[in-house]
Parts: structure tokens; sequence; C-alpha cells
């Protein structure tokens, strides 16, 4: 078996043709147990404080796969962005507050430049604005043998809406690298023959 892509390289692109177990198996990263306390706070749905969105990591990692997003600080933004904003319960005030949260409490990793913020602010505008479905309520693990594209036609998510948004932070971001590696199309077998 070849090695695993180091979880900061690895990009899952739009490949509407694999389902979510393979793209789960061929994702690198970290256990739940690496998730510092601050994030779980404010990100995992058994916490009493938790923000709308709120999903396990499971769900989470599913939700990167979904947009094909890799797990860059601004993939990360990107994908937190769309699930809050995608809840229908996201207020204005609890925007404020995890963005004051990553920016200011979390630490490594986790923590958000004022860059990455824009990218989250601009995620949650694309979800409301494209109607997606609340993504942190879809039960991921049942779902897991079904293909991407049938799983973003359930969550209300087109890739062209996707490219779009993703031709927008390549804009208003061109040195970063996440921005950089963002899919600049479908992949080709997930065209429809119409389409070619």
């Amino acid at each position: 078996m070849p090695p695993r892509t180091p979880l900061a390289e690895w990009n899952p692109g739009l490949d509407d043709t694999i389902t979510l177990r393979a793209a789960h198996q061929a994702m690198p990263g970290d256990d739940a147990s690496a998730i510092p306390w601050y994030v779980r706070l404010l990100e995992n749905p058994a916490s009493p404080v938790a923000l709308p969105g709120a999903v396990d990591l499971y769900g989470h990692d599913s939700i990167h796969i979904l947009l094909g997003r890799g797990t860059l600080p601004p993939d990360e933004a990107f994908v937190i962005g769309v699930t809050m904003g995608a809840s229908g319960t996201l207020r204005g005030w609890q925007e404020d507050l995890y963005t004051l949260a990553a920016q200011h409490c979390y630490r490594g990793g986790f923590r958000f430049s004022r860059t990455d913020i824009q990218v989250f602010r601009a995620a949650v505008r694309f979800a409301r604005a494209t109607r997606i479905r609340p993504l942190h309520v879809l039960p991921w693990r049942d779902l897991a043998d079904r293909r991407l594209g049938e799983l973003r036609a359930l969550a209300g998510v087109t890739a062209s809406a996707l490219l779009a948004a993703y031709e927008r932070e390549r804009v208003r971001c061109p040195t970063s690298r996440a921005a950089q590696r963002l899919p600049l199309h479908q992949s080709p077998a997930a065209v429809p023959e119409t389409d070619r």
C-alpha cells in the first residue's frame, strides 16, 4: 500500500465518482484526541456551549471531502464557515464569537489569520446564499457508500457554485497556498457526456 499523503498536502478535489468511504480511507489525519479542548468547546456537538453547525470529527472530515477542501487553515475556515452558515441558526453574535476565538484564543494550526477570517465569513455568506442543507445533521456514517456526486446533490451543493466561490477566493487571496490549489473544475469523469 502506498504511503499516505501528509495531512497538510491532502486535497480531495471535486471527484463526483468516488464514495465517501473511499475518500475517507485516502484522507490522512489524527484521531479526535488530537483536537484541543478549546476547539471542542465551540465545535463539538457534545459541548454545552457548541456553536451552530457543531459536528463530530467524522462529519467534519466528510464536509471537507464534500466541499473538496484540504486541511490548511483557509480550508478549515471555509469548511467551518459553510457548516455554520448552512445550519440555519447562526446569529451574528455567534459568528463574531467564533472569529474572536479562532483568531485570539485558538493556538498553533487551529488559529486563524485575518485572511482566514475573511474566508470563514465568505463561506458563511456562501452557505446562506446557496441554501445548502444543514450539513451537521446529515447521517454521514450511513452515507459512506454513496458517491460524492450523489451526496453533493443531497446536500444542495453544486460543483459550479463551489467553483465560483473558489475563483472568488483565488482572486481575494492570490498568494494563499490553499487558494492556489483549489479545484478549477470537476473531475472529467464527473462531467455529464452532454457537457464534454
